[in-house]
């Protein structure tokens, strides 16, 4: 792989070699299979292939629209039984009935007849909603009917009250007829002649209070004011038939005179959506209606509504009960044609053909399955399965458990890795909990975060065969990944010395102790060092202490900056392997080694003085070394020297991170146009003198290949990812710091949290 020009092999590169080729930290070898299903099997045995869940079809229809496939009719008929079950989960839930978490064990049914009995229950449910729907709207109509007696009944009998003062008045004054005629108002006419004489009437109903004001308006001005508006709250909520909800309503009546206005009031009415009921003038027959006919007949309906709720969800219950069963059950079916699908017939129209691809060790599984379809279906004829050459890319796998399923996925949400490369996941088992506990260190809060991952981890059994609420199975599905956090928060969180912002003395005794011995706290007297450092993470007398802040500050920063530049070294680190295992020996000679040494020149650097200063108890600035490394690199360092020939190494790192860009940039691209001019020169010519080659009848020729290179597009990706890689370096540095940052708020928060709530409240 590292084969010098002159044949010498790098001795640096050696001890790399001789490391294990990490075959368990890669996707999973694949191979592209055919199989042969006969007729009669191929349901069954695309079924146990799903629930395998080793094998990857490959559409072979491709060209064909979903309604030109083999089995659309069969996928038609899933789509129409998965409509009715989710119209059964939508009354399940409009009704809130609750379905037991057990459901009782039921006899195993075909899919024909799951289909017959989801029609039975949609024509039950189908029939009760449309009883229920016209008894509720009876009986919606009788409570409005039953309001409008009430309030209209009161309104006009108000108006009868008022009449016969009126009586007196015309008595007692003599008005002229030509005014009176004029001028007086229509309800008074009325009221003092007579409804028959005048022709004086009114409508009465009830309206959404809503729309009380408009219709108000809408009446006076279609009337031209020839009418008088009386209107009273219903006072109790009627429940709206088109909604379901509850909604607040307003009694109305409407005098006017004439049938023309009554046409006008009543299209007003219907354009609004008042309803209205005919309400006699006599309180007599009010009072007989409203006692003889409304009231019983709400009794009644009352009673029947109850009946036929309860009886409906029963019946919801007992769909409720299997639903979850059924719509798995209509699900995997659908998946199973929508796979048999991407089959096609042989020419004799009695097989179906199928291509996939498959892990190599899941072959043999894949066998023992098919089999087993064979002897369950009765076939007379096995099913061929067998490898085929290919020289498309296979597709990536990685096998996981439960444990590393969740890391998997979160990898995976960033993107999915290319065939037999490193998988990232295995390392973010650790890094991923890790980093998160960095930021969350605390021993207090990891206990209260492990319960919770242990009461998961431990009702598993249970929580994995009931459907959860989406939140409950975002935590479920990452249970570990909660569990790993827990425990490196924990771990963090003594390192920290914090069990919810409080220190305790663990590990022995503090090694710094009060000046004088009549001092009774930090604040006044300050800490003098009397034994030895305290053994195992933070001192606890650093807590509440005046420089409490900028030690924690300084100590999190720096740990936060070696962590990150860890972490993006492992990275490049992990892209040399996979260099050497694709044989990419141009990767590792101008990627991996330039990047690796910009890296390393600069913030590398960096980390190595910050532990110098650590071991040593320095006081230099590092801000003012990397600063001035740029604008001065020649320049004399003074106090901030950390050890003997640093100015000299500060120069060469220097020069070696500037000569690195150029190394990553430009050496590839040339030389990949080299080698391809090399590797086709004189091939076109070689084949103008052979007879038995075509290179334009096959389409992976030297010809086809040679068109494919494209110097410009190459050059502009790698000038891409050198720069993206330049700035990367100094964005994710930075980026860790968020891990300082996170850290400071956790620890400071909890700390307010304990001082000026707990404390005050407990005195």
């Amino acid at each position: 792989l590292l084969e010098a020009p002159g044949g010498g092999r790098s001795g640096a590169m050696g001890l790399f070699d001789r490391l294990p080729p990490m075959d368990h930290l890669r996707s999973e070898k694949m191979c592209l299979v055919q199989l042969i299903f006969p007729a009669e099997s191929a349901r069954l045995a695309v079924t146990y292939l799903g629930e395998l869940g080793l094998l990857q079809f490959k559409d072979l229809n491709e060209d064909k629209s979903p309604f030109q496939r083999i089995f659309v009719n069969q996928v038609k008929r899933c789509a129409e039984m998965n409509r009715k079950l989710k119209f059964f989960s939508d009354q399940i839930n409009k009704a809130g009935v609750k379905s037991s978490v057990r459901p009782a064990l039921q006899p195993e049914i075909d899919l024909e007849e799951l289909e017959a009995k989801l029609g039975e229950h949609e024509h039950e449910l189908l029939e009760m909603n449309t009883n229920s729907g016209t008894l509720r709207q009876t009986y919606n109509e009788l409570l409005e009917f039953k309001l409008v007696l009430s309030k209209a009944g009161s309104i006009l009998a108000a108006s009868q009250n008022h009449a016969t003062p009126a009586d007196h008045e015309l008595d007692e004054h003599i008005y002229d007829k030509e005014v009176d005629d004029g001028n007086g108002y229509l309800l008074e006419q009325g009221i003092h002649q007579g409804a028959s004489e005048s022709g004086v009437r009114f409508v009465s109903g009830i309206i959404l209070k809503s729309k009380a004001l408009a219709f108000e308006r809408m009446l006076f001005r279609t009337t031209r004011g020839n009418m008088f508006f009386n209107e009273a709250s219903a006072g109790e909520p009627v429940m709206d038939p088109s909604s379901g909800e509850e909604v607040e309503k307003t009694v109305f009546v409407v005098f006017f005179s004439g049938e023309q206005a009554k046409a006008k009031i009543l299209r007003i009415c219907a354009s609004f959506g008042a309803n209205c009921y005919p309400v006699p003038e006599e309180i007599v027959k009010q009072r007989q209606i409203f006692r003889e006919v409304v009231s019983s007949r709400l009794s009644d309906l009352e009673v029947t509504l109850d009946a036929g709720t309860q009886h409906r969800n029963k019946a919801l219950e007992s769909v409720g009960s299997q639903l979850w069963r059924w719509i798995l059950m209509v699900k995997k079916e659908k998946a199973v044609y929508d796979t048999l699908n991407m089959l096609n017939f042989d020419v004799t129209k009695k097989c179906l053909v199928g291509e996939g691809w498959c892990p190599i060790f899941a072959k043999s599984q894949i066998e023992d399955v098919l089999q087993r379809a064979t002897l369950h279906s009765n076939s007379q004829v096995g099913i061929i399965f067998h490898e085929m050459d290919t020289i498309d890319s296979p597709p990536t796998y990685f096998r996981t458990d439960k444990f590393t399923n969740a890391f998997q996925e979160i990898v995976d949400a960033y993107g999915v890795g290319r065939y037999e490369e490193i998988n990232p996941a295995v390392y973010s088992v650790i890094t991923f909990p890790f980093l998160f506990a960095v930021m969350f260190g605390d021993w207090g809060h990891g206990i209260c975060l492990l319960l919770g991952a242990l009461f998961l981890i431990l009702r598993e059994k249970k929580l994995s065969s009931q459907k959860l609420d989406s939140f409950t199975e975002m935590a479920f599905g990452g249970r570990y990944v909660i569990l790993l956090m827990a425990l490196f928060s924990i771990y963090c969180g003594l390192i920290y010395n914090e069990f919810f912002s409080v220190p305790f003395h663990i590990f022995g005794k503090s090694a710094y102790a009060c000046r004088e011995n009549s001092c009774s706290d930090a604040y006044t007297a300050g800490l003098v060092k009397v034994r030895d450092p305290y053994p195992f993470g933070v001192d606890p007398s650093w807590r509440g202490s005046r420089s409490e802040l900028p030690f924690l500050n300084s100590l999190k920063m720096k740990m936060s900056i070696l962590m990150g530049v860890s972490q993006m070294n492992l990275g490049i680190l992990l892209s040399y392997f996979d260099a050497k295992f694709h044989k990419n020996a141009l990767d590792i000679r101008y990627q991996f080694i330039p990047q690796l040494i910009f890296l390393n020149s600069l913030f590398g650097y960096l980390s190595l003085l910050i532990l110098i200063k650590w071991c040593t108890g320095s006081k230099a600035d590092l801000y003012h070394v990397m600063i001035y490394m740029f604008l001065d690199p020649a320049g004399d360092l003074g106090e901030n020297q950390l050890f003997w020939g640093q100015k000299e190494l500060q120069i060469l790192l220097l020069l070696l991170a500037l000569v690195a860009v150029p190394w990553m940039l430009f050496p590839k691209p040339f030389i990949l146009k080299k080698l391809h001019k090399e590797r086709f020169q004189g091939h076109s010519y070689r084949f103008l003198g052979t007879s038995e080659m075509d290179p334009d009848s096959e389409p992976d020729s030297a010809r086809s290949r040679h068109d494919d290179f494209n110097f410009g597009e190459v050059f502009v990706h790698q000038m891409i990812h050198s720069i993206e890689f330049v700035l990367g370096a100094v964005s994710n540095t930075a980026s860790y710091l968020r891990l300082w940052a996170l850290s400071l708020a956790h620890s400071e928060l909890s700390t307010v949290f304990y001082e000026k709530l707990l404390l005050f409240a407990w005195g």
